[in-house]
């Protein structure tokens, strides 16, 4: 029989492990004990084929049920539960560790690999930190558009991401969901993963690959709302539970979806268990965490009168917060080395300050500030962008606020919003030189590093959820010579510690040029801790500049990286390889260096004398 106190830490919020608890285990060769919590059920049975209709007995809590039954993995199950108002319900079982979709909305019986090793260690602050962001079901397909298999994908995708340089990779959402279309973030499966690429084994082989070429995995995971699919979490025992029964606080109505009900201690149980489940079980080094602006506010996307202030009078959601709190908390306490990544969308305060200092805790918080303002920017024509040079520095402001990821996900290339290099102005030459430039600022700016699948050979069409990247276009020059920049720009940023090593904080950037908004340029220093630099020049406009004055330390130059590069696409128009200094001061400098620019171009310079 389930151990009382277990029972009792999940009714008060502490059993943050409740896959142990609830779903379905074995408990000898033959033998599976099913157990499931439905507090407003009249009855609850397992309904399957190897047991037909099987009746499950009331436990102790009196709100959970359980049954021993004969069976094996691979065998397929439901609950059918009777309400109190005469109606019956079939459900599939929301701690199952497989499932049958999308065939159908059967849970299936499994067993589970032994937890991983605790292979992850820190990707501390003044670590390296280039995440590629993949669709598993659409990074690559068959020629009859049938999935890679995680099989396939520890094949391929494993040796790609390692031979491109990347420190991390990011998986879309792979906990299991019905329908393709919804990208992975209406999940219906919070303790399986999608059944149509493989079993939760096999996604451990693929997790446990990349770390043997020593590459981290990071996991999209959707822990604010559920989608209203009639077999899933949705009012599971005739009436709300995982949701919220509050009229104002139970759907998201722009996404069609349920919201989960924070405040309730056994749905806190049952997220944080879906955390940890995922760290213990596959050895992930972190987690992005999706919608969290969602999770704080009361009033998100919702007009004015459709939502309740809180007890103070404002429009955060307290159990919203406390809830994160409470997540990041026992995260860390169970696996300290991992990362917790917020996709946070607002002006939040402290989202990455720790919560004992009053934060949320996350280690990063995506800036998509940056990102909006950068690729507003970038779409203009150079010869307007003068008019908005505050967009590309206005994120200098606040880059110390919080610890950041600088993001180019997949949310930018879909919608009509197009690819990456179909966001560049000008013609077919000026896109590539364009995203060669916007890639080397980024990779300069203060940040970690995300870019989704696609932009590393310059697809000009827009992510389809349904097809695969388009690789064959490396048979064409422009775009073979991007991927040769992307993956030498990636090593580049690895190799060079003051583009990451003091990532948070005035001590390791330093502007030399920012207020140039008629040339489109920007010049700055990037430093590491021990005081090596890499001085980044950033030429925004559509033409070349001839000895464009820098102020700087007094000192030779050597271009050590440069956008321009007939090998990465562009004209090579920058012969000179050294650059010295001449004594005209400048700004609060008694040195200037003369350097030339191309058009659409950066240039990093490593002081050398």
């Amino acid at each position: 029989m389930i151990e009382l106190l277990r029972l009792r830490n999940f009714h008060t919020g502490n059993e943050f492990k409740a896959y142990e608890v609830f779903g379905c285990h074995k408990i000898s060769d033959t033998e599976y004990i099913f157990r499931v919590w439905a507090p407003h059920a009249k009855e609850v049975s397992v309904v399957g084929g190897f047991c037909g209709e099987a009746v499950m007995s009331r436990l102790a809590d009196g709100e959970s049920f359980e049954v021993i039954l004969a069976a094996k993995a691979g065998d397929c199950y439901r609950y059918k539960i009777s309400t109190e108002d005469g109606r019956e319900l079939f459900k599939a079982d929301p701690y199952a560790f497989a499932s049958d979709i999308p065939r159908s909305f059967d849970s299936v019986v499994s067993d589970l690999p032994e937890p991983a090793k605790n292979t992850s260690f820190a990707s501390g602050e003044e670590q390296p930190v280039n995440i590629y962001e993949v669709s598993l079901l659409s990074w690559k397909r068959h020629k009859d558009n049938s999935y890679y298999s995680f099989d396939d994908l520890s094949k391929t995708l494993v040796p790609y991401v390692k031979r491109m340089g990347y420190t991390h990779v990011e998986f879309m959402p792979v906990t299991e969901y019905p329908y393709d279309g919804s990208w992975g973030y209406q999940v219906t499966g919070y303790f399986s993963v999608i059944a149509r690429l493989g079993g939760l084994f096999q996604f451990r082989k693929l997790v446990d690959k990349f770390h043997e070429n020593g590459i981290k995995v990071i996991l999209d995971w959707v822990p604010a709302h559920f989608p209203k699919d009639e077999w899933g979490l949705y009012e599971f025992d005739g009436q709300p539970l995982y949701e919220c029964p509050l009229w104002d606080r139970m759907e998201h109505l722009d996404w069609g979806t349920r919201k989960f009900d924070f405040g309730r201690a056994e749905i806190g149980c049952f997220l944080i268990s879906s955390a940890v489940f995922l760290f213990d079980i596959f050895g992930l080094d972190g987690l992005r965490v999706d919608a969290v602006a969602s999770m704080l506010y009361l009033d998100y996307d919702k007009p004015h009168g459709d939502w309740t202030p809180n007890v103070y009078g404002d429009n955060r959601n307290l159990e919203g917060v406390e809830f994160i709190k409470k997540l990041n908390t026992a995260v860390k306490n169970l696996f300290p080395d991992v990362l917790m990544i917020a996709e946070e969308s607002t002006a939040f305060n402290g989202v990455t300050k720790s919560v004992e200092e009053g934060g949320l805790g996350f280690n990063y918080k995506w800036n998509m500030g940056w990102m909006n303002d950068v690729l507003f920017y970038c779409r203009q024509d150079p010869y307007f962008r003068n008019h908005h040079h505050n967009k590309i520095t206005f994120s200098l402001v606040y880059a110390f606020s919080e610890k950041y990821v600088l993001p180019l996900s997949h949310d930018e290339v879909v919608h009509v919003k197009g690819s990456i290099v179909n966001k560049m102005p000008g013609e077919y030459a000026d896109k590539f030189a364009g995203e060669r430039a916007l890639l080397a600022f980024m990779y300069a700016h203060p940040g970690k590093k995300l870019n989704f699948m696609g932009y590393e050979i310059a697809q000009f069409a827009e992510w389809n959820y349904n097809g695969a990247i388009e690789f064959f276009l490396k048979k064409f020059e422009k775009h073979r010579k991007m991927a040769c920049f992307v993956k030498e720009l990636n090593f580049f940023y690895r190799n060079n510690r003051p583009l990451y090593e003091v990532e948070y904080s005035w001590d390791g950037f330093e502007w030399l040029v920012v207020d140039d908004r008629f040339n489109n340029l920007l010049a700055f220093n990037r430093y590491s801790k021990n005081g090596e630099s890499i001085t980044a020049i950033i030429n925004f406009s559509g033409v070349d500049l001839k000895k464009y004055p820098v102020a700087i330390a007094q000192g030779e130059y050597r271009v050590v990286f440069n956008t321009d590069s007939v090998k990465y696409g562009g004209d090579g128009k920058t012969r000179k390889r050294v650059f010295k200094t001449v004594k005209h001061s400048g700004g609060n400098k008694e040195y200037t260096l003369y350097v030339d620019i191309p058009k659409l171009a950066c240039v990093y310079l490593k002081k050398i004398k």
